[in-house]
């Protein structure tokens, strides 16, 4: 992704290293003096141990690891923490001397539930009813770097039962029976199924994730494709087949298959710029059937209940209705730069032929004092002191 390009400031609030703990305070200080130092060679030396630190992590304590990203004291420090965890996932994957190595992957899957044609509410399930015929789509079409030895979970799930909390009981599963200590029992490898609830004429976005393992000689690379292949269109159709039953239409968006880090990472961010598209285009048509071109204003907020305490808002209005805005919240995750997610905003909106876009600079309130109600910019409420980039 490009460098953030708008004054829009970072609203969210960072932890103070200092009230860290030790172990925590001194990872930290490793991430800034490896982002810091004046030569490759120096910042590759930090980084090996870094990794090797953060690789020791991963078959220890699990909410410990996570504690330790989320205290992190600034975007720039946890993202390097990020690639160092992943980067050590990698490389302590494959033992030296083993004969196979067992990779875990996730496939991301954004599902979009409620469209047009369904009829009243319900619940998608949690559950695929031939993982199978899944797993052959993508043996068929070369996914997963040619491999077939693999196998997929039946159950769909969210997020957080992916995320760093959870990587130490994933890890183990990449060990192979020889490769446990006499008598010891293999992991249990134990899925939550997160089913989706639909709405008649009423869209929602989730995130759901399909986990698999695959089986080759230490080495080989079976994630390296990060783009969708050939197996995109009938993985996604069969998917929404099994999962709609032929009861409700199911739109299945996929991601191609990653280690557990990128794929939450990545799924994070499709799910938030598909719920983007779809408010846009909603409100967007919503404004020219009835008062014509929207103006749009793309701003940073504090927010409570938003992750890290901030989130940004895009404020849909016309001065033809007043009294009427459409808002989109857009969450904050912690390895996003806010100008990266501002320039996704622009970026939709441009494509929806929106001509009058503006960025304010600087971080505001969450509510309106008035109203109690959420803040929502249009053109002419932008306080005469806010600095605007103007598209």
């Amino acid at each position: 992704m490009s460098e953030p390009r708008y004054l829009i400031a970072d609203p969210r609030t960072f932890p103070d290293a200092t009230a860290a703990p030790a172990a925590a305070r001194s990872l930290y200080a490793l991430a800034e003096a490896s982002l810091a130092a004046e030569t490759g060679q120096r910042a590759e030396a930090i980084d090996r141990e870094l990794r090797s630190l953060l690789a020791a992590r991963l078959a220890a304590d699990g909410p410990e690891l996570a504690a330790i990203l989320a205290g992190a004291p600034s975007v720039a420090v946890t993202r390097h923490l990020w690639r160092a965890l992943d980067a050590g996932w990698r490389e302590a994957a494959a033992p030296a001397g083993a004969g196979l190595a067992v990779t875990v992957f996730a496939l991301p899957l954004v599902i979009v539930t409620g469209l047009e044609s369904a009829e009243g509410d319900g619940l998608l399930p949690g559950v695929l009813a031939d993982p199978a015929g899944i797993a052959a789509i993508l043996a068929d079409s070369g996914a997963l770097a040619g491999n077939r030895t693999f196998a997929l979970a039946n159950a769909l799930v969210a997020a957080d039962a992916l995320d760093i909390a959870r990587l130490p009981e994933f890890f183990a599963w990449q060990r192979l029976p020889d490769a446990l200590a006499p008598g010891a029992a293999p992991p249990v490898r134990a899925l939550a199924p997160a089913p989706c609830a639909f709405h008649a004429a009423r869209e929602a976005v989730y995130l759901r994730f399909l986990v698999g393992t695959a089986i080759a000689k230490p080495g080989a690379d079976l994630l390296a494709d990060t783009a969708v292949g050939k197996w995109g269109v009938p993985f996604c159709r069969e998917l929404g087949r099994q999962l709609g039953a032929g009861r409700v239409p199911v739109l299945a968006l996929a991601r191609a298959p990653q280690r557990l880090l990128p794929a939450v990472a990545q799924g994070r961010a499709a799910q938030r710029e598909v719920s983007a598209q779809i408010f846009a285009s909603n409100a967007i048509r919503k404004f020219r059937a009835s008062v014509g071109e929207p103006a749009a204003v793309v701003s940073a907020h504090r927010a409570p209940d938003a992750p890290g305490g901030g989130e940004l808002r895009l404020s849909l209005s016309s001065p033809f209705e007043p009294r009427g805005a459409e808002g989109f919240r857009c969450p904050l995750y912690p390895l996003d730069r806010v100008g990266d997610v501002a320039s996704m905003l622009v970026d939709l909106l441009r494509d929806c032929r929106v001509t009058d876009i503006r960025v304010l600079a600087g971080v505001h309130a969450d509510r309106v004092a008035r109203t109690g109600l959420p803040l929502l910019f249009k053109p002419d409420t932008i306080p005469d002191a806010t600095a605007v980039t103007l598209h």
